[in-house]
């Protein structure tokens, strides 16, 4: 009798173990493809901003983004997608920390009203966050651009000498590239929300703790996430 219950026991035993290292291996299946994924908008977020700060004369001006609070990039959004309800857009943000940047955190955008045209055009987007005020709005559970903070086009080319205090009062600066274009664009009534589900598989908390309570520098994310804060940093003089 004491055998078998011995047996038991060491079958029991055999069987949490195998239990634990299954969902081990599910959870760390589902991270690696979340950080696959991460890593793949990270990328694409790094060659949007490093193309159009390329554009001769017509990229952002140096000035704003010594000024800039934190930057978010959302790659080959889909125009239509606005109008009839569809996921709009996947985007990449971070915040400058002192003289460096931040780890990047992940949102989305959706929402807006009419002046978004129907044609299925994809469009990347960059926000040039300005302000604390700015940065907050954008981390919130769904922020309407224009709502809260105020937000303008931005302005594009050397210099911001000839924007009107408005532009440079603003929160949030807003930017589109498509076709080749990139210019100011005004995206008021388009919504942002935290990707939850990405910040938590990745980073275990959202968006906001990451950029702003614990405010975690670019170089504690996953190597795979590294490259948009390098790229950023490119541009902005220390």
């Amino acid at each position: 009798m004491k055998i078998n219950i011995l047996k038991m026991s060491v079958l029991l035993a055999i069987l949490a173990f195998a239990g634990t290292s299954l969902v081990g291996a599910q959870d760390d299946k589902e991270y690696r493809k979340e950080l696959r994924a991460a890593g793949a908008r990270v990328d694409s977020a790094s060659e949007v901003f490093e193309e159009v700060m390329k554009i001769k004369d017509r990229s952002i001006p140096e000035d704003i983004m010594k000024k800039a609070y934190a930057i978010v990039v959302f790659p080959g959004t889909l125009k239509g997608a606005f109008i009839f309800g569809a996921t709009g857009g996947k985007g990449v943000a971070i915040r400058k920390i002192g003289r460096e940047w931040s780890a990047p955190a992940f949102v989305n955008i959706g929402g807006g009203s009419v002046g978004f045209q129907i044609g299925g055009q994809k469009i990347d987007y960059i926000l040039v966050i300005m302000n604390d005020e700015g940065l907050k709005g954008i981390l919130e559970d769904k922020f309407e651009i224009g709502g809260e903070a105020s937000v303008a086009a931005g302005p594009v080319g050397r210099t911001t000498a000839a924007s009107t205090n408005a532009t440079l009062d603003a929160s949030i600066l807003s930017y589109s590239r498509t076709q080749g274009v990139f210019a100011g664009v005004s995206l008021k009534g388009a919504v942002i929300k935290q990707d939850k589900s990405m910040n938590t598989a990745i980073y275990g908390k959202s968006a906001k703790q990451l950029l702003i309570k614990d405010q975690a520098l670019w170089d504690t994310a996953p190597a795979e996430l590294q490259l948009f804060p390098k790229t950023v940093a490119k541009y902005v003089r220390k």
